[in-house]
């Protein structure tokens, strides 16, 4: 058994999670504290009413995510709102967050799990935003980008997604690879790939106009879906915690299809 102050602690240290920027909605750490004695953890890409439910459900005192409570911003307790946080309190579970400091950490983060998914090896770090590298990057010799199209597909299949990808000519071989997480794709991030010579780029999902950008960069994106590139660090972070307190833990999948 356990106590969420310990387990928040060791969570919070290994993800460096204090003084990691972050968007404002993110709060990074515990979002909902519990009094219980922990020994069960759920571990979810999203905290929502359905997540919430299978965890109380599944006999969980703790629910690990890795999209917390507060994304739609500042919002009355109304509705959606306010069943998640009655059940949160009648059943006295607690919720730890962590978004981009687990989707960087070099060991269980969401960008180096993926890629070792893909069978790639990162070398460095990739997609910086607010001074910090959250996704990876690396180089391999050249493979049919077709070829990590697939496999990319067959992973975000497992998680109730599919991966599409923009224009693909048909020799086309990938050699420089990088990998940003959930919403990846954006005017930064290719704008990097373009100056880090990085013909391949590996994300969740962009805006339309992703597609065309890279095109004209010579840049191939794959986007193998928001949820699918996001299950494997909170599940990897719950394994982590189970097994320095000697807790049970298990991942509650409820996928969005996007």
């Amino acid at each position: 058994m356990a106590n969420l102050t310990d387990i928040a602690r060791f969570c919070d240290d290994l993800l460096g999670v204090h003084g990691f920027p972050d968007d404002a909605r993110a709060l990074n750490g515990v979002q909902v504290d519990t009094t219980a004695e922990i020994t069960r953890i759920a571990a979810a890409v999203d905290a929502r009413e359905r997540t919430i439910a299978s965890a109380v459900r599944g006999g969980a005192q703790l629910l690990i995510a890795h999209h917390g409570l507060f994304w739609s911003g500042l919002r009355p307790l109304r509705g959606a709102q306010m069943r998640r946080f009655d059940e949160l309190l009648r059943a006295g579970l607690g919720v730890y967050s962590a978004h981009l400091p687990l989707d960087a950490h070099p060991e269980i983060g969401n960008g180096a799990l993926l890629a070792a998914e893909l069978g790639l090896r990162p070398v460095g770090g990739f997609g910086r935003h607010l001074g910090v590298d959250v996704g990876v990057r690396g180089r391999c010799d050249p493979i049919e980008t077709k070829g990590l199209l697939d496999r990319a597909h067959a992973f975000a299949e497992r998680y109730g997604g599919s991966a599409k990808a923009s224009p693909i000519g048909e020799a086309r071989t990938t050699s420089s690879w990088a990998i940003v997480t959930g919403a990846g794709a954006g005017s930064d991030t290719l704008a990097e790939a373009e100056e880090r010579g990085v013909d391949t780029l590996i994300v969740g999902e962009g805006p339309h106009h992703t597609a065309i950008t890279a095109d004209e960069a010579g840049i191939v994106v794959i986007y193998a879906g928001h949820y699918a590139t996001e299950t494997l660090g909170v599940q990897a972070l719950a394994a982590r915690v189970a097994q320095t307190f000697d807790l049970q833990w298990e991942f509650v999948h409820e996928p969005t299809g996007l």
